[in-house]
């Protein structure tokens, strides 16, 4: 005992000699410092920096004129616009529809693809799926644009082979939504399931070889065994997801258009509308921009909350 106190003393002695003062260890690990202006400067510039044009949601701004302080009447307006809480309550149903339809299609997925023993055939099926993922969303757009289209589409060239009328997808309120869906989980489902495949290869064995031996078959070995497991991992990337679902734009703007704004306009693209096109109001769009931000932020604060009621431990 004598020994090992002396030992732990002599390590924590150590310890505080090598760390020394803030200049001494800046100057051991400068290069470490060094490795990390880069990564400074592209948060500054990107990410503090923008921040100083918050400014501007007071105001009444185009890049035609000066500023004018308005005060809080751009807000007035906005809450006041039936077009801004369409795209809003559009955001919060896309994006939470679009969540829980992915966390349902990567662990569904995920157990599916556990359940191949063959591991040739699994990384076959890995790849298929992964695929789609590392396709932009223009070019995943124009894929579906020409299959769904209403002349030539092959969906609509067997929608009338059936005896069917032909459907014009993008345009028509009624299919859009379900469309997107589809889409976004063609596009994304595989590449959601990679976390899920690696909490299943880190459950034990013996928890499946001992059910079996008590007779329980894969179903039950599976509702009993892998779902358990997996739930922590599914309540933290629920959680995480969560917190960006106001982030919503690239997948909407590519396949959106004018007749169908009523069920697809989402918060980044009406502000894109209102800033970039038509009277150029910057004043207005980064006001609806910093709402945006505000929500938001409620909604990474709840996150950081659930997480740490589940976990004992917050996210940020």
């Amino acid at each position: 005992m004598a020994n090992t106190s002396a030992k732990s003393t002599e390590q924590l002695s150590s310890l505080k000699s090598n760390s020394g003062s803030l200049g001494a260890r800046i100057k051991r690990y400068a290069n470490f410092y060094v490795m990390f202006i880069p990564v400074l400067v592209v948060l500054f510039l990107f990410y503090y920096l923008p921040m100083y044009g918050i400014k501007y949601a007071f105001t009444e701004f185009t890049p035609f004129g000066p500023a004018t302080w308005i005060g809080f009447d751009n807000f007035t307006k906005l809450f006041a616009s039936s077009r801004f809480w369409d795209a809003f309550n559009n955001t919060l149903y896309l994006s939470i529809i679009n969540l829980i339809l992915s966390m349902v299609f990567s662990v569904g997925i995920a157990l599916l693809m556990n359940e191949i023993a063959h591991l040739m055939l699994k990384k076959v099926v890995q790849t298929v799926i992964y695929l789609p993922h590392f396709l932009s969303w223009v070019v995943v757009a124009g894929i579906f644009t020409i299959i769904l289209s209403q002349e030539s589409g092959i969906v609509n060239i067997v929608l009338e082979k059936m005896g069917f009328e032909r459907i014009n997808f993008l345009t028509n309120e009624e299919w859009w939504r379900p469309i997107f869906f589809f889409i976004n989980r063609w596009k994304e489902t595989g590449w959601g399931t990679i976390i899920f495949i690696a909490a299943l290869s880190g459950i034990s064995p013996d928890l499946y070889e001992a059910a079996e031996i008590d007779g329980a078959g894969r179903l039950k070995q599976t509702w009993y065994i892998t779902i358990p497991s997996l739930m922590n991992t599914i309540l933290v990337v629920f959680i995480l997801n969560l917190a960006k679902i106001m982030n919503i734009f690239e997948s909407v703007f590519v396949l959106y258009n004018e007749t169908v704004y009523s069920v697809s306009d989402v918060i980044q693209t009406y502000t894109y509308r209102v800033g970039m096109q038509g009277t150029f109001n910057y004043g207005y769009s980064t006001a609806v921009g910093l709402f945006k931000s505000f929500v938001a932020l409620i909604l990474v604060g709840f996150s950081n909350w659930m997480s740490a009621k589940i976990n004992g431990k917050g996210i940020v």
